[in-house]
């Protein structure tokens, strides 16, 4: 028998509908996939996945080198403020080891039991600088950023941030903090505000003395926050309790903490506990 053509129409419709749902369905799966890819994923082996702040990366990148020849175990880092890498661990995500840029940060974690106490050491120290665009020549101290020429000020967000805390910590010491609030950018990250900078997209901006360095002449240092300005910058580390690798997790903190690990740190712009 003959179909009907608004009948073969709608078998044609039909179908197309189920292959749109197949690639819908395709699309997803995929994106799920990359999302695990991307993101932190479980240690297989001898792996080990380290959350750390993202201040650290040149640093550790070159201890997990090391740690890969001493002691055969491989590294995977999962780089971000370290507010937003303690939610992380807090909702379940597969960490092995936690480097904070703020005792903050691990001091909840410990007291939500998601950080074993005994392992936790605190590792380096750090300072804020004032940076400016390379070519900039507006800004000169911390009180420049009152004048009326400076319209955009990049420095990490407080509630996620350590370095927005402390940055907020010393512009309230140095009393600027109401005098510049409008013009603050936030970033989610320190190594966000100095690509700000970098760019040229703000007057200046405040990060980590470490970070600055690790800009070279892309920036310019045009101040140092006074030493008690903010609170005294500590970056602790620790095994996340629920981690499977904690041998190999306890090995990277001790290398962390070594004569060859300090001086890895030292180089990139870090300053020692001591």
């Amino acid at each position: 028998m003959r179909q009907h053509p608004s009948a073969l129409s709608d078998s044609t419709s039909s179908r197309s509908l189920v292959t749109a749902k197949v690639l819908i369905v395709v699309v997803l799966l995929l994106s799920i996939l990359s999302c695990r890819a991307n993101g932190p994923s479980s240690s297989t082996g001898n792996d080990l996945i380290v959350s750390a702040a993202v201040s650290l990366k040149d640093a550790f990148n070159e201890i997990a080198d090391l740690n890969e020849r001493r002691n055969g175990t491989k590294v995977h880092f999962n780089y971000g403020a370290s507010g937003a890498l303690q939610k992380q661990i807090e909702t379940g995500a597969p960490v092995d080891v936690f480097a904070s840029a703020g005792a903050k940060q691990m001091d909840d974690l410990i007291a939500k039991g998601f950080i074993g106490p005994d392992t936790r050491k605190d590792f380096a120290r750090n300072s804020l600088v004032l940076i400016v665009p390379a070519k900039s020549a507006g800004v000169s101290s911390f009180n420049d950023l009152a004048n009326l020429s400076v319209k955009k000020v990049a420095v990490g967000n407080p509630k996620t941030v350590p370095a927005g805390q402390y940055t907020e910590q010393a512009l309230n010491k140095l009393k600027l903090l109401p005098q510049i609030k409008a013009k603050l950018i936030f970033a989610e990250d320190v190594r966000q505000v100095l690509d700000y900078v970098v760019r040229d997209e703000v007057d200046a901006g405040i990060v980590y003395s470490s970070d600055a360095l690790s800009a070279g002449e892309k920036i310019k240092v045009v101040a140092h926050a006074p030493d008690d300005s903010p609170d005294r910058i500590l970056y602790p580390i620790a095994a996340v309790k629920d981690s499977k690798q904690q041998e190999a997790a306890r090995k990277f903190i001790d290398l962390v903490l070594s004569s060859e690990g300090q001086a890895i740190l030292v180089k990139h712009g870090f300053l020692t506990i001591k």
